[in-house]
């Protein structure tokens, strides 16, 4: 089975996989050869496959995991980090990404919010200048 993983800038993984396990909303799920067409959404997470040399992990920042014909396993993602130590994967890299995560949610809600009061003033004014009779 192939086991491709992609960022907007970079191909990350490409490689010959057994196996291998990832995590959506759901919860942990896994992949063997000949496994039916699937596509998911993933959570902020560690993926891991069995390969000859052993096991490999990649920190991903969400993203789509699609299997496409039984034998190729492709991951697309914002944010992608290989690492052979699973423990400093999980404490750092996926702590720095949630954190990213949490900020830009952040960032999002006070976008909206500036949108928000802008209408509400747009609003406000359109009816006050429709009480003065400014619209005739």
């Amino acid at each position: 089975m192939r086991l491709r993983i992609v960022t907007p800038l970079s191909v990350v993984v490409d490689e010959e996989i057994f196996s291998l396990r990832a995590e959506d909303a759901s919860g942990s799920f896994g992949i063997l050869p000949g496994h039916a067409k699937f596509l998911t959404a993933l959570a902020i997470s560690i993926v891991s496959w069995q390969q000859a040399s052993g096991e490999r992990f990649c920190a991903v920042r969400g993203g789509m995991l699609t299997v496409t014909d039984g034998a190729t396993v492709a991951v697309t993602t914002r944010e992608a980090v290989v690492g052979e130590d699973l423990a400093t994967l999980d404490s750092e890299v996926l702590a720095r990404f949630q954190s990213d995560a949490d900020a830009e949610r952040v960032e999002h809600v006070e976008t909206v919010q500036l949108q928000l009061n802008a209408i509400r003033r747009m609003v406000s004014r359109l009816h006050s200048g429709a009480d003065t009779g400014a619209f005739r």
